[in-house]
């Protein structure tokens, strides 16, 4: 884990509200992906700075184990020429933590660094404002992929 400051983000791209309760999100999220996926979500959205998708947790009520807002969407440079159907969100400058999970998609790898991150939560001094993943050329081998996790902290 390495901690650091990361500039602005403007987003666009899809959402859900979900939460962790209940397994709720372990229904919504993949549906969001295969949304985003079958609809072929990131060709249709404008201004993207590269083809990185951001899989962005946001709007906490509280914790984790809250309601939260999940988006799947691309980096962009401005929020101009805005589709139909897809959403804008700005994540504002701010520290995080960094950490990386190796291996097969299709094992949970990205799921598994959550609960190692979320068992780290008293020592990370979350803020619970914006914590993402990027899955870029690194992660298109879905059997070896490389997932960073930001996670927003004080």
């Amino acid at each position: 884990m390495e901690r650091k400051q990361l500039e602005a983000l403007k987003i666009i791209g899809i959402e859900v509200r979900t939460t962790n309760e209940n397994g709720q999100a372990a229904k919504d999220i993949p549906e969001l992906w295969n949304k985003f996926m079958t609809e072929d979500v990131l060709n249709k959205i404008p201004n993207k700075i590269n083809s990185d998708v951001y899989s962005i947790y946001t709007n906490y009520e509280s914790d984790y184990m809250k309601p939260y807002t999940t988006i799947l969407g691309c980096k962009v440079s401005s929020f101009n020429n805005l589709p139909e159907g897809l959403i804008t969100k700005t994540i504002d400058i701010s520290n995080y933590a960094k950490f990386t999970t190796k291996g097969d998609l299709h094992q949970n790898i990205v799921y598994n660094k959550w609960v190692d991150i979320w068992g780290m939560e008293k020592d990370l001094n979350r803020t619970y404002k914006a914590d993402f993943e990027i899955y870029g050329e690194k992660a298109k081998n879905m059997s070896d992929a490389e997932v960073d996790i930001f996670v927003s902290v004080k």
